[in-house]
């Protein structure tokens, strides 16, 4: 069983809005999933990104994988460069 971290599309038609989740790779895109990490709304200016930063690094020191475009959130919250840092 992989597990992805990746997004979940809710919201209206023209009005994304996407939850970070993760959830088994077999699973289509918005059915069931693990655990739900946070927000993430591309339409607000600058976007809103709401993640629970303990829960994301603790998945993916688990082995979680995360999509492009999740990985990319997560450098923009500076936790993909935590993650990657060695422990001491």
């Amino acid at each position: 069983m992989a597990v992805k971290i990746r997004l979940a599309r809710g919201g209206a038609k023209k009005k994304p809005f996407y939850q970070v989740v993760v959830a088994d790779e077999r699973y289509p895109r918005d059915g069931r999933f693990i655990e739900n990490l946070g927000q993430y709304d591309p339409k607000q200016d600058p976007p809103m990104v709401n993640l629970k930063d303990d829960r994301v690094l603790e998945w993916l020191q688990k082995g979680a994988q995360p999509t492009d475009t999740v990985r990319r959130l997560l450098r923009s919250k500076g936790l993909w460069a935590q993650f990657k840092q060695p422990q001491a």
